[in-house]
């Protein structure tokens, strides 16, 4: 099992430490400095971005969906924007769906190493082979932690 306490992904950001005892606008200011670090990263990642952006719209196009699978805060964001795709876009609820580790109940309420799970992979794979038989190969299916280390093998494959 990976050591997550190793992760930055897990643990607080030693910049925000002191956030209780900062005024407001050097939380302002800290705020706007980690939101600088996200599109310096985005930079880096500029190409898979848009070769995500091909298999997402090719599969859209073949009559496929777009499927966002995750777990905790990245997971209840996929499942935020796909619940927006229909009023947004105006395209059907079952165009773009997501799934989050530990089901509805994790959406609102924190289940943790739900990620870890095998019970929730093994639920996440049968999920995997339902779309799979529905909708034919056509859907891109994006995943969306930090880790993916145990939902990997349900996403592995950009066209499910």
């Amino acid at each position: 099992m990976i050591d997550l306490s190793k992760l930055t992904t897990e643990s607080r950001n030693p910049d925000t430490m002191g956030l209780d005892e900062m005024t407001p606008t050097q939380i302002a200011r800290i705020m706007n400095q980690e939101d600088g670090a996200v599109i310096k990263a985005i930079e880096e990642v500029i190409p898979q971005i848009a070769q995500a952006i091909e298999w997402a719209t090719e599969s859209l196009k073949s009559g496929g969906r777009i499927i966002y699978v995750g777990a905790g805060t990245s997971g209840r964001l996929g499942v935020l924007d796909a619940v927006e795709c229909p009023p947004t876009f105006g395209v059907p609820p079952q165009m773009v769906v997501g799934l989050i580790a530990g089901g509805e109940k994790a959406f609102v309420e924190a289940v943790e190493g739900a990620e870890d799970s095998e019970t929730l992979v093994q639920r996440g794979i049968k999920i995997h082979l339902a779309v799979k038989r529905r909708y034919r190969n056509r859907s891109c299916c994006i995943r969306q932690n930090a880790l993916c280390h145990s939902w990997t093998p349900v996403c592995t494959f950009h066209w499910l």
